[in-house]
């Protein structure tokens, strides 16, 4: 299977009885569940529970790391079915616990005001970089547990703006903004691009709260962790299309850092918007006892 077919399968939720549903994890063998596969997941829960209406809005809590080794239960809310919007909560389970819970907003489709922020300025993805390119440049500089993230077959493909900056985190950018797409065709259905855009918007985030002090998640003296997570639906969009994920960090402190995201097509419309608060602890060396 491509990584784009195990994407598919994984968002492919078992119905266990009417809002209740079991999803799982692939074995690549990390450590814990990728936080954009639960709010993905979720996100496909909450659907299987509504007709008609497509998701604008969904807050997520991370309350405990998953296990990627064991079926994760998702347990849906009907919170409430109005003539206008349609609200679900999920609360993701394993082992007996909450892992994850999520809040989601439907709302029926109807006209009004419009205006939208201006896509910035950045090379388009036919200008930059292939992943097969990035690999040739930095794979051999990078620290063992992303070059390993960067060596792995992956559903979601990125090219970075700014390739140097991205790698070197010396250049401590106050932006952070990359490319993505599905490696390959997705089903035209919306309600799978609405999950597999919900299973990339945790990617990278949380690092440009990292970016401007020169480090990244994956340093070893940084301990990263998603706290919650925020994504809004604004327009119709493919998945498998380029999007640009224009991200930045106005604030971080107290080992926390706030990342905020738009998510615009190659025309330069304005499709989702998202944002993450993390935990940032950089660890601190123990003092020499001599």
């Amino acid at each position: 299977m491509t990584p784009v077919d195990t994407l598919l399968s994984i968002l492919d939720l078992e119905r266990l009885e009417v809002n209740l549903f079991r999803g799982h994890s692939p074995l690549i063998g990390w450590k814990r569940v990728y936080g954009g596969q639960v709010v993905a997941q979720a996100l496909v829960a909450a659907n299987r529970t509504v007709e008609g209406r497509r998701p604008h809005s969904l807050h997520c809590y991370f309350l405990l790391g998953g296990d990627p080794s064991i079926p994760i239960i998702y347990e849906v809310e009907r919170i409430r079915d109005g003539r206008s919007f349609t609200t679900r909560r999920v609360v993701a389970i394993q082992k007996g616990e909450a892992i994850f819970a999520m809040s989601a907003s439907y709302h029926a489709e109807e006209p009004g005001l419009h205006h939208q922020a201006t896509m910035p300025e950045v090379p388009g993805p036919d200008d930059l970089p292939s992943e097969a390119d990035l690999k040739k440049l930095y794979l051999d500089t990078l620290p063992p547990s992303r070059a390993a993230y960067w060596r792995r077959e992956r559903p979601i493909e990125v090219r970075p703006v700014d390739p140097a900056g991205f790698f070197d985190r010396r250049s401590k950018a106050t932006h952070h903004h990359l490319w993505f797409r599905a490696t390959g065709r997705l089903p035209d259905d919306p309600a799978t691009h609405a999950a597999v855009l919900a299973y990339a918007s945790d990617m990278s985030l949380l690092d440009s709260a990292m970016v401007v002090h020169g480090k990244s998640v994956s340093d070893a003296d940084v301990m990263p962790a998603s706290l919650d997570h925020a994504l809004w639906f604004h327009e119709d969009f493919r998945a498998d299309d380029w999007l640009l994920y224009a991200q930045e960090s106005p604030w971080a402190g107290h080992a926390r850092g706030l990342g905020r995201g738009m998510i615009f097509t190659k025309e330069g419309r304005l499709i989702a918007s998202a944002m993450q608060e993390g935990l940032v602890r950089v660890i601190q060396p123990e003092p020499s006892r001599f």
